[in-house]
């Protein structure tokens, strides 16, 4: 895994205005969503050791448990923070090392395009079936964190390749 360079916010080429709130508001989510997630967890628990157990906490807690992996790994994607083999592309010649990472970057990008667009095409099919322990959550409320999620780490791999296509050296803003 590799560890980006923090930079100074004026010395950093990527600090734009919009990426600093963008890294706030996805912080901001995931933050929310382990607070949820936690507090459901307590409440289940609690509720469970009162003989009284929440007939939907199961449910809820691996749903949230999800969407919790998808937009942290939005998060990640932000942060320049997934598991790589930088070693592969630096082991290259200076020459073919550029390319070779925006060509791994396009089909990065690639396939979450796919993921998206197969996550949008699926959801009228979910919008009839709901929830079993809640009858009133559309499934396709609950998966739309699937296409969601693709395109908000789609704006961070695009971002990402922008600054490949420039040329502009790997690096994160310390405020984001």
């Amino acid at each position: 895994m590799t560890t980006p360079q923090t930079a100074n916010s004026q010395d950093c080429v990527v600090c734009q205005p919009w990426r600093s709130l963008y890294g706030r508001l996805l912080e901001g989510l995931v933050f929310a969503l382990m607070v949820i997630l936690f507090v459901e967890v307590t409440l289940g628990v609690v509720f469970r050791m009162l003989g009284q157990s929440l007939s939907w906490y199961d449910e809820v807690a691996s749903i949230l448990l999800a969407w919790l992996t998808f937009y942290g790994s939005a998060l990640a994607s932000f942060k320049r923070a997934h598991i790589g083999c930088p070693e592969v592309v630096d082991a290259l010649s200076p020459a073919i090392r550029r390319p070779v990472a925006i060509l791994a970057q396009v089909l990065v990008i690639g396939f979450f395009v796919l993921l998206a667009y197969v996550g949008f095409q699926i959801m009228p099919m979910l919008a009839t079936d709901t929830m079993t322990s809640l009858p009133d959550v559309p499934m396709n409320l609950v998966q739309s964190v699937i296409p969601v999620s693709a395109c908000l780490i789609l704006i961070c791999e695009f971002d990402e390749l922008l600054r490949l296509l420039r040329g502009q050296p790997n690096q994160t803003c310390s405020n984001s």
